[in-house]
């Protein structure tokens, strides 16, 4: 089993920005993917940014040039560094990890980024 904690989230302004964390424990050794969600109200939940152990990533085309995506595979942790912030990322950002080779995806509980003046 492998647990996700996800922080970093709140209200920021338009044109602001956050940074995310997600800290992995217990079954680490079989996360290989890693990556980040999101679900607004009334949308179904979406692929923010992924990345592999070894550091290829890839972003939704809504979120190119503003998020990046990194990870700390000493400290099992990804991050999701999120600038010029739009009302429209206003969502519940959830973690993500996967175990390819059993084929099971792993989720945080979620947290709330509000993008508003």
């Amino acid at each position: 089993q492998v647990h996700l904690v996800e922080s970093g989230g709140g209200l920021v302004q338009p044109g602001g920005s956050l940074r995310l964390s997600c800290a992995a424990s217990g079954s680490i050794f079989r996360i290989n993917d890693m990556g980040w969600y999101r679900q607004a109200p009334g949308k179904e939940r979406e692929l923010v940014a992924r990345i592999t152990v070894g550091g290829s990533t890839n972003y939704a085309d809504s979120v190119k040039g503003r998020f990046t995506i990194s990870r700390d595979n000493a400290k099992n942790t990804v991050f999701l560094q999120m600038n010029s912030l739009k009302s429209e990322d206003t969502a519940v950002y959830y973690c993500n990890a996967k175990d390819i080779q059993h084929d099971i995806d792993y989720w945080g509980k979620g947290t709330l980024v509000t993008v508003s003046s």
